[in-house]
């Protein structure tokens, strides 16, 4: 699995006159930290990694003999690290000039070796409900304007402090239980092929960049641990208050089913828990600009494939 990120010349943490900053949280393992791409070809950024340190027991950087620091001068070129615990790196893009672009593309990449064959075979045992955690669920949208942006349960995407159209959405969920399966759909404003396409987790449903705002959201649990499971979601669209469901299968769209999408939190419960409050607003503000992060893990059968991704 890979992940990006990515710092436009509007987006970012902006550190010092001419530099941006992003955090990522990375997990234990073998990473690859690759400068990908460069609006500037003829001037590109730099772009310099180093550990968080709080982190640097945990995360080393696999240098280079002829090269000991964590800086990449031009696309093309990586940095390796090892972590033995999860933590954080920092990515800085640095313009070369003054006034210089700093737009550039870093794919974080979690190297792996695939998985023992007994080891998939424990993962399809019959228990569905050991050592899962709901925490671990994540909701990515496209947001138009800003791109992809990825939270955690219970936190919103757009919504009522930052509503914005929705074009695209996935759900992510590296500790999904055995014998749980997530789907949804969108529905978009105009004819698409993704419109109305069921897609199960980890699968992008929407579109990217074709100004399509979502209008309406189906989501469903199956599999023989899906009624042991309830989704509770709040969504709002254009021009309409915040709406609430829960359950096992759920429909969502505004008042004429026209109306764009422009704020979405959910979660999942368990029915056998006891019940938890309702979903109490939180605060949000507007990104100042805009930066993509996503992440990753190496797939069960060692292949890249897209993980989660987030925004800062």
């Amino acid at each position: 699995m890979f992940a990006a990120l990515q710092q436009t010349k509007n987006g970012g943490l902006r550190m010092d006159r001419g530099s941006k900053r992003k955090v990522v949280d990375v997990e234990k393992g073998l990473l690859l930290v690759r400068y990908a791409d460069a609006d500037d070809a003829a001037q590109p950024p730099k772009v310099s990694v180093t550990v968080n340190p709080r982190h640097e027991k945990s995360i080393q950087l696999v240098s280079n003999p002829l090269h000991g620091d964590g800086l990449m001068w031009q696309p093309g070129t990586a940095l390796v690290f090892r972590a033995t615990q999860p933590g954080q790196l920092f990515v800085d893009v640095l313009a070369n000039a003054p006034g210089g672009s700093t737009a550039a593309t870093v794919k974080v990449e979690m190297l792996g070796q695939g998985t023992p064959a007994e080891a998939l075979h424990d993962a399809a045992a019959p228990s569905h409900t050991a050592g899962f955690s709901l925490d671990s669920l994540r909701l990515l949208g496209h947001v138009a304007g800003i791109g992809d942006v990825m939270v955690k349960a219970d936190e919103w995407i757009a919504g009522p402090a930052a509503p914005a159209r929705i074009e695209g959405l996935a759900l992510k969920w590296p500790g999904r239980p055995a014998g749980l399966d997530l789907r949804y759909s969108v529905k978009l404003a105009r004819a698409n092929a993704a419109s109305e396409r069921m897609t199960t987790l980890g699968g992008f449903a929407g579109t990217r960049g074709q100004v399509l705002p979502v209008v309406g959201l189906t989501l469903e649990l199956a599999g023989p641990g899906a009624a042991d499971f309830t989704f509770a979601v709040e969504a709002i669209f254009l021009g309409s208050s915040v709406s609430r469901m829960r359950g096992r299968k759920l429909e969502l769209a505004g008042p004429t089913g026209r109306e764009p999408l422009v704020g979405l939190r959910l979660r999942l419960e368990e029915v056998a828990a006891p019940l938890q409050p309702v979903l109490a607003p939180v605060a949000s503000t507007r990104a100042s600009g805009r930066v993509k992060v996503f992440r990753s893990r190496p797939a069960r059968a060692g292949a890249l494939e897209p993980e989660q991704s987030l925004a800062g």
